[in-house]
């Protein structure tokens, strides 16, 4: 099993744990669908190791059976998780003994649970009335029955593990065992602490002066604005040309003011008012 699948499986088993009472070790239910899958992709009943070529050489066919659609066993007859319905794949497969030979051999691996059913019924309703409403058995279905699947995804706190292609799969809970968990902790905030525990934590709470009615303190999240480039890494921008192939002026810098083309403006420098005397008393006195 890969990290990630691992990690995903470990995820949902704890919450399954934390929400509706899931322990190990777990229980599995297990119908001929799914059996007849790991036969097919050529996995065992413990989901983990491929079938070894010894036990297959012993207990499947020796040869590889591709079955037609048309005559696969019906997903509501071929489940086997009671022993009546047992009995009934036992007379189905002296029928075709070649195609399910396989499948049944790995669900004989199993223990049986006992329905109570006095009358043979299909292997789905057995199912449906072994997990009952709440599931308070804690059972995980494996099946490759959609239909049934659809069914008990409506019920809160029933796990659903299915072959994908040779890897089995763990489903995510559904928006109903969701739901359900949200439900409860919202009636009962201590569900995962027991009362002695509780009284505990309040007369800690009074003696250190905490109340569970002290509102915690805004922390103010300062907000990233956004910043100039970087100047570095920006590419320069190309100086315009005139038109004669020199770079044009523009009205920037000691140059502003002075249009393109034409001609430039000579400033007058002021001089000062002694130096202007001066220069008036010279020039009388030549005169």
């Amino acid at each position: 099993m890969k990290i990630t699948r691992y990690k995903k499986v470990q995820k949902y088993l704890k919450f399954y744990y934390n929400n509706f009472g899931f322990h190990e070790p777990y229980q599995v239910l297990l119908d001929g669908t799914f059996c007849f899958a790991a036969f097919k992709f050529r996995r065992n009943g413990r989901l983990i190791d491929f079938v070894d070529d010894e036990w297959r050489a012993e207990q499947l066919p020796h040869e590889d059976i591709l079955v037609p659609l048309e005559e696969l066993p019906d997903p509501e007859a071929d489940s086997a998780d009671s022993h009546l319905t047992l009995k009934e794949q036992s007379m189905q497969t002296e029928k075709i003994a070649k195609k399910t030979h396989g499948a049944l051999t790995i669900l004989k691996q199993f223990g049986i649970h006992e329905c109570g059913h006095k009358e043979p019924i299909s292997g789905s309703n057995c199912i449906r009335s072994m997990i009952g409403k709440r599931n308070e058995k804690h059972y995980i279905l494996a099946s490759q029955d959609r239909d049934l699947q659809n069914i008990l995804r409506e019920k809160a706190g029933v796990p659903l593990l299915y072959l994908h292609n040779k890897s089995p799969t763990l489903e995510k809970p559904s928006k109903v065992s969701y739901d359900k968990a949200g439900q409860t902790l919202e009636a009962d905030p201590h569900i995962f602490i027991s009362e002695t525990q509780n009284e505990a934590l309040k007369s800690m709470k009074i003696a250190l002066g905490v109340e569970d009615t002290a509102e915690k303190k805004k922390i103010h999240v300062r907000k990233k604005k956004p910043h100039n480039p970087n100047p570095l890494s920006c590419k320069k921008k190309k100086k315009k040309l005139g038109k004669n192939g020199q770079p044009a002026l523009t009205g920037k810098g000691p140059q502003k003011g002075v249009n393109e083309g034409g001609v430039r403006k000579k400033k007058k420098k002021k001089l000062p008012k002694h130096l202007k005397e001066s220069c008036l008393k010279a020039s009388v006195g030549i005169s």
